[in-house]
């Protein structure tokens, strides 16, 4: 499958760099679902995707929040009525990888909407302030970008609430 650079301008002149997105009908992506909130997680192998989803899981659970996979490393993208939605292949349904430990299932639903995309990173003194108003082009559509330290210093889905609240409807 090929793979191309995503350039995208947003409106107030921030460009996204640096994510790879595919021409085919997947993505190497981790998908979730927490509360009402669809949580796309991009970037390349190892960056630390499947674990930041997989915390953000547990998190939502010990909140007594709706918590599922939608997928883990393939991630199908479509537009649907202007929404992203992702969906995951059939032969990885309910399994995410815990790098280190194994393949686990995990409670999953076919597919949601896509609100927020998240890119892990590396901690460094260059990617300690990340630009504000970065987005993400899924299929056309444009959703928020939020470049999040994967050093297990914080819990991701506790920042998450805190950088976007704007994504996170009151539970």
């Amino acid at each position: 499958m090929g793979r191309r650079q995503v350039h995208h301008r947003t409106s107030g002149g921030t460009v996204v760099t640096g994510l790879q997105g595919a021409r085919g009908a997947t993505e190497h992506a981790t998908a979730i679902i927490v509360g009402e909130t669809g949580i796309l997680f991009v970037g390349s192998s190892g960056a630390g995707k499947s674990a930041m989803a997989f915390t953000c899981l547990s998190s939502a659970r010990s909140l007594g929040w709706n918590a599922a996979l939608i997928a883990d490393d393939r991630t199908c993208l479509e537009v649907r009525a202007g929404r992203c939605i992702a969906s995951c292949p059939e032969p990885i349904r309910g399994m995410i990888e815990l790098r280190g430990s194994g393949i686990a299932t995990y409670r999953r639903v076919r597919r949601g909407v896509v609100h927020l995309v998240v890119a892990p990173a590396p901690a460094s003194a260059d990617s300690r302030l990340p630009e504000s108003g970065e987005t993400f082009p899924c299929r056309g559509v444009v959703l928020p970008l939020q470049r999040m330290w994967h050093d297990g210093a914080v819990d991701p889905l506790s920042a998450l609430r805190a950088l976007r609240p704007d994504c996170f409807s009151v539970m």
